[in-house]
């Protein structure tokens, strides 16, 4: 009696050679998906600092924070860009907090996801944790930098920034969520514009809310934000190569 094959279904052997057949595309084609995700997720990052950029440089001009109260603008945190929170205001030429729904953005210069700040003064975007930092007040000749509040960001207490020095600097870094699997480079932006990367390929890469850089990572003097940048030749202070992003 002849067995009909339409109803006989695959035998084991036909299987085993299904599941080989799929196990060599998914070899073939994870490690390439896993690649574009990288790269999508860096060529946004690179998007948003350059964007980040361009709001920084449209508040500062517009004065639309001046804590002293001089009349000259100053930069922001990315609660303040995004509206979420009131920027620094001036109160008898001192820095202080402004008002919730009164000292707002408006309309804000950064989109409102910005607005959502961690535990650890960070936001995360498309894979990549950024943090802003802006300068304290200059002391012995080092600038600090002050990072915006943990959970509500901005800043709404003190330590506040130093209003002259924040007219005239701030940066901010992007780094992987998860090295090797949400980005490989970190990245870096100031008032200058001056868009940077690093590899990120040494044995303790900057990754995750915990291991991100510090505000002097990419300085050539510890603890000082006022100084070079280290690159071209001058030593960052982390000790890592890096370089204009091209």
């Amino acid at each position: 009696m002849m067995i009909n094959r339409k109803n006989a279904g695959f035998t084991l052997i036909e299987l085993m050679i299904v599941v080989a057949i799929i196990a060599i595309i998914a070899s073939v084609a994870i490690p390439k998906l896993l690649s574009a995700r990288l790269s999508a997720n860096e060529s946004a990052a690179i998007s948003t600092l350059r964007s980040l950029s361009s709001s920084q440089a449209q508040v500062q001009s517009s004065g639309a924070i001046d804590s002293d109260g001089d009349g000259a603008g100053e930069y922001g945190y990315f609660a303040e860009l995004a509206g979420s929170q009131p920027v620094r205001v001036s109160a008898a030429n001192v820095a202080a907090a402004g008002v919730a729904g009164t000292d707002n953005l408006t309309p804000s210069v950064m989109s409102s996801a910005f607005g959502t700040v961690n535990a650890t003064r960070q936001v995360s975007r498309s894979g990549y944790l950024y943090q802003i930092w802006l300068p304290a007040a200059t002391v012995g000749a080092a600038t600090a930098g002050i990072a915006e509040d943990p959970t509500t960001g901005g800043k709404l207490g003190a330590p506040f920034p130093d209003p002259d020095n924040g007219e005239v600097m701030w940066c901010c870094y992007a780094w992987p969520m998860q090295a090797s699997q949400t980005g490989n480079r970190v990245f870096f932006v100031n008032q200058e514009g001056d868009l940077l990367q690093m590899l990120n390929r040494q044995a303790a890469p900057y990754s995750t809310t915990a291991t991100g850089p510090a505000f002097d990572a990419v300085f050539s003097v510890a603890l000082d934000m006022g100084s070079p940048l280290g690159i071209n030749g001058v030593v960052a202070n982390d000790t890592f190569n890096w370089a204009p992003v091209q």
